[in-house]
């Protein structure tokens, strides 16, 4: 067989052609590890040099063959099953059978399982990256709009009267615990397979420990089976993206709303309108992130699917479970960055938001609250608004301090003056007032809206801060990785 006596074969001819070749092969989603799989060789052939396991020399031969490689580009990679078979049979054309020691003392089973960790590492930082972009945009405007009252819905229904502010604010606290999520996927997938070989472990004097440094882990996957069979990295880290996925569903899904209500005004850059209505300014970038819960949960199906039931150690359905990872790492990063955009430029009118705030009798709620304030049980002064509400036409404001005082008398025979300071009362019916009175931790009052941005500043610039040191980690191994490197070629 042609090139077989100098080395320049990885796979015998038996295994190497035949209908399920490209039925086999996972090049066409493997470009987005060839920079992790280059890291990876690399790492493991300067371990091995330090073992004594293969010589000064041939270490730089092989470490010189891949930097070719990498100049020439993914592109320039011979045929094979994989970039892992595809980068060897490169080095191996290169530099004959030397090239064949590189792969000592590992399987493409601990290599694929590390590349595919060193490159989600990024992945989850970068969708970090977007989801405080978000957050900080939701912050923006709860800093620019603390005191814009604004309708706030229960069941679709107008509840009681809230601020722009308050209501980013919610956001912002689900995204910060998506953030949380993602840090505790990342750190669990920070961890380094390499070593483990097929499943087995090998008996070459290998140190797990100096690969994992040199590729910037925290540590190692201990057990060799679970190093190089086990996928929970990848289902957790898909779980911390879906979940960051329905919260920005559920964000732009309150936006689409409020657009449609005339609440907010969407950038023309976030918006479309119609091929044959002219008229028509349409939210279709925020529709699309609501969409993309339905491509970050289906992916996480597929790939939860993909690993149940699959028996240890390693088999080939797993080829199939890491591109759902990626699928899933792309469409959130890209949902949640459009996401803050659409956030950071949107309008919000404030009169007619204040016009709406009341509608439905929303400051009921206040109203009950202002009557057992002043010593009423709150059964009764629910009963007294509520049968106030139903004698008032709710469908432009609600009840008025006449028709309070008229189901007082109904429900206690007293009147509202006998029962509280009518003007307490009368400021719970006016929206601004009702939202500016609800001070408790966490409400939508200026004060406390001012509060808890103080917390969320802070937890955005706590969440920056361990993103930036775990890309310091990541950047500091590089360089230890390519200094070593230099020292050999």
């Amino acid at each position: 067989m042609s090139g077989e006596d100098d080395g320049t074969v990885v796979r015998r001819e038996r295994f190497s052609g035949g209908p399920a070749r490209s039925f086999l092969s996972s090049m066409s989603d493997d470009e987005r590890i060839f920079a992790a799989d280059l890291a990876v060789d690399r790492a493991h052939v300067v371990m091995l040099a330090e073992q004594g396991v293969v010589g000064g020399d041939d270490t730089g031969t092989i470490l010189g063959a891949l930097d070719d490689v990498e100049a020439a580009g993914f592109d320039a990679l011979p045929d094979g099953e994989d970039v892992h078979e595809a980068i060897e049979t490169a080095v191996v054309e290169r530099v004959g059978r030397v090239g064949g020691k590189m792969h000592t003392a590992r399987s493409r089973n601990d290599e694929v399982a590390t590349c595919i960790r060193y490159r989600l590492r990024e992945d989850l930082l970068s969708a970090l990256d977007s989801v405080r972009s978000l957050r900080e945009a939701l912050a923006d405007v709860a800093a620019a709009e603390a005191e814009t009252v604004m309708p706030g819905y229960t069941h679709l229904q107008p509840a009681q009267p809230t601020t722009v502010a308050h209501w980013a604010l919610s956001y912002e606290g689900t995204l910060a615990r998506d953030a949380d999520r993602l840090l505790d996927a990342y750190d669990r997938a920070n961890e380094s397979p390499l070593g483990a070989a097929a499943f087995g472990g090998t008996t070459f004097d290998v140190d797990r420990e100096r690969t994992a440094e040199l590729l910037g882990f925290d540590d190692v996957v201990t057990n060799s089976m679970d190093a190089a069979a086990s996928r929970d990295f990848l289902l957790e880290a898909v779980a911390a993206l879906s979940s960051v996925a329905v919260t920005c569903s559920g964000l732009a899904e309150d936006l689409v709303v409020f657009a449609n209500r005339g609440f907010v005004d969407l950038a023309d850059d976030y918006s479309s309108t119609s091929s044959i209505m002219p008229q028509k300014k349409n939210p279709d970038t925020l529709e699309l992130v609501r969409a993309t819960a339905g491509d970050a949960l289906g992916a996480y199906q597929g790939l939860a699917t993909t690993l149940k039931g699959l028996p240890r150690a390693y088999n080939r359905d797993l080829q199939r479970a890491t591109p759902h990872a990626w699928h899933a790492a792309d469409a959130v990063t890209d949902a949640a960055a459009v996401a803050a955009g659409a956030v950071a430029t949107a309008d919000w009118p404030a009169e007619a938001l204040e016009s709406a705030a009341g509608e439905g009798f929303a400051t009921a709620t206040g109203v009950a609250d202002a009557l057992a304030a002043a010593g009423l049980p709150f059964r009764t002064a629910h009963e007294i608004v509520s049968l106030a509400s139903e004698r008032s036409d709710t469908t432009d404001g609600g009840a008025d301090l006449g028709a309070v005082d008229a189901a007082a008398r109904d429900v206690t025979g007293e009147s509202l003056a006998d029962l509280a300071d009518p003007e307490v009362v009368a400021a719970a019916l006016d929206p601004v007032e009702s939202a500016a009175q609800r001070d408790s931790l966490g409400g939508p009052a200026p004060d406390a809206v001012g509060d808890a941005l103080v917390a969320v500043l802070d937890g955005i610039d706590a969440d920056e801060n361990a993103v930036a040191a775990r890309r310091e980690t990541l950047s500091e191994a590089a360089d230890k990785l390519e200094t070593e490197v230099v020292s050999y070629v």
